[in-house]
Parts: C-alpha cells; sequence; structure tokens
C-alpha cells in the first residue's frame, strides 16, 4: 500500500475499513467522532445512520434506525460522552446519550428560520463544544450564521452573512472550538477556514486550502478534508503552518480518496474519512 503525507505525518489507507456486517452498507458517510474509549461513531445517510466500531473496525452497536431526514450531516461527541447531531434537512441539533436515547433538541423539526431573520437554524451543518460548555453551531447551508449558546442551550448571539468578506460565508460546512476557544468555520464554497475569538471577533483566515468541509483537532493538530482539488487531506499546526497534504487524484494519494466529507482522528492519531458520492464509504489511514 502507497504511504501518503511526508515527514513526522505519513500514512497508510486500510484496505477494507470497517467489517461491515452481511447486508449491510453505509450509504453517503457524511461524518464521523471518535469518544475517550476509542469507539468510532459514524453518521451515515443510509437504513443504518448511526453505527459504532471499535478501531479495528469490528461492529459494537447501531442506533437512530428511521430517526433522521435525507440529509443527516454532523457529528459531535461531548466529553461526557453525550452525542450531538446535527441534522440538515430537519433544522435541528440533538443530543442523546451514547445508546441513542434523546435528551434534549436546539430548533424545531421541519421549520427552518427565515433567512434575512438570523435565527436558529436553517439548514445546519454542524456542533462543537466550547472548553466552558458553550455550544456553537455553524448554521451552514441556508442561516449563513453562527450560533452560540450557553451550556443549558439559550441562545447567546449569532455573527454572519452571506458574502466573502471576514465574517461573512458561502457555506459553513462545519465547526470546531479549540482549547483557547477560537471558533473554526470550514467556509467551503469560499476555499477557506475563518477564525473567530468566542464572541464572534475575526482573528484570521486560512486560505491555502480547496473547499474545506470538516476539521477535527488532536493533540494540536489541526486535521482538514478538502472537498475540491480532487479530494485531499491537510494536516496543519494551531498556527497555520501546513505540515503535509495528500490528494486522491494525484501522486501516491491516487484512489485512497474519493468523496471526502468528513474527517476525525483517534487517540493512536489514525485518521478516519467519512466519504459521500462515488465513495460511500469510510477510509481509514494508519500512522507510519
Amino acid at each position: 500500500m502507497a504511504v501518503v503525507g511526508s515527514g513526522d505525518y505519513q500514512y497508510e489507507r486500510v484496505d477494507e475499513w470497517p467489517n461491515m456486517p452481511k447486508y449491510w452498507e453505509f450509504g453517503a458517510a457524511s461524518d464521523g467522532a471518535v469518544n475517550s474509549k476509542d469507539e468510532v461513531y459514524i453518521f451515515s445517510r443510509g437504513l443504518h445512520p448511526l453505527t459504532i466500531w471499535d478501531t479495528d473496525g469490528n461492529f459494537i452497536s447501531s442506533w437512530g434506525e428511521g430517526t433522521f431526514s435525507a440529509n443527516p450531516h454532523g457529528i459531535y461527541i461531548a466529553p461526557n460522552e453525550n452525542v450531538w447531531l446535527v441534522d440538515r434537512d430537519y433544522h435541528i441539533a440533538t443530543e442523546y446519550t451514547p445508546g441513542g436515547e434523546v435528551i434534549r433538541t436546539l430548533g424545531e423539526k421541519l421549520a427552518p428560520s427565515p433567512s434575512f431573520q438570523g435565527l436558529p437554524f436553517n439548514m445546519p451543518s454542524g456542533l462543537a463544544i466550547a472548553p466552558d460548555g458553550c455550544l456553537f453551531v455553524s448554521d451552514g447551508y441556508g442561516g449563513h450564521r453562527v450560533h452560540k449558546f450557553s451550556p443549558e442551550g439559550e441562545l447567546i448571539k449569532s455573527w454572519g452573512k452571506e458574502g466573502t468578506g471576514p465574517g461573512e460565508f458561502a457555506l459553513l460546512h462545519n465547526v470546531w472550538v479549540d482549547k483557547n476557544s477560537r471558533v473554526y468555520i470550514a467556509d467551503r464554497e469560499n476555499n477557506r477556514m475563518q477564525i473567530f475569538d468566542d464572541e464572534g471577533n475575526f482573528i484570521e483566515e486560512w486560505t491555502d486550502m480547496t473547499a474545506p468541509g470538516d476539521l477535527w483537532i488532536h493533540d494540536d493538530i489541526i486535521y482538514v478534508i478538502e472537498q475540491g482539488g480532487g479530494n485531499g487531506v491537510s494536516i496543519w499546526t494551531m498556527d497555520g503552518e501546513l505540515l503535509t497534504r495528500w490528494r486522491g487524484n494525484e501522486g501516491a494519494g491516487l484512489g485512497t480518496l474519493i468523496g471526502g466529507h468528513g474527517i476525525c482522528v483517534d487517540s493512536q492519531g489514525s485518521i478516519y474519512v467519512t466519504e459521500i458520492g462515488q465513495g460511500e464509504r469510510v477510509s481509514k489511514f494508519v500512522r507510519v
């Protein structure tokens, strides 16, 4: 198997991951997340929307059948192991126990907020939690806003509008918050990552990427799935230094990525890319 990446960040793609039960398939694999036990949660658009695996690809459990719209989108696992799922077409973000029991829901199912109002939600894409417990939601496809909620779920503030300038968005495709409470927005169609403080003040943008779709931070390293340019994974320092990148349409990376959409990383540094489109699979990359 070809080695992708460079320097201290080199990887091999696992030929078959996971060990899918007979007659099962992911459908379009939208996003993934890893909990503290290294259990890998995959959120997908098939018959079994939430599946749980160990890092070797062995099946643990599934739940959520018949619960979501045709376009479930983002997943985030909280420090207490609860699972947040963002359903784009239902216009909601819902908190579940690790086993799938509903705890609470932000937004109103099937009731999109008019874009001009700037209120939650109109086709949201992702959710992330800050160190202080506040929730940040990328109201991505229709809202063009970032919404900040208290840990109790009360809306604190919102910012953003459609556009190309600082603090403006073409499509907020996902969100992350780092240990310093900086809010990262994958502004996909603007080909950039925008970074804000937790009050919504613009800090900087990283533009050396093509259609960033999702990011994951592990040990102060930022992993990004780039949906453009033939699909790619890029790895960055917290200061915005590019450590390595490979693409699925060239060089050693040829064929390793087809339709990357989401990304997550386990405690060993292995990368999981959820794929849609032609792929409809999950690709695991083991660090070598």
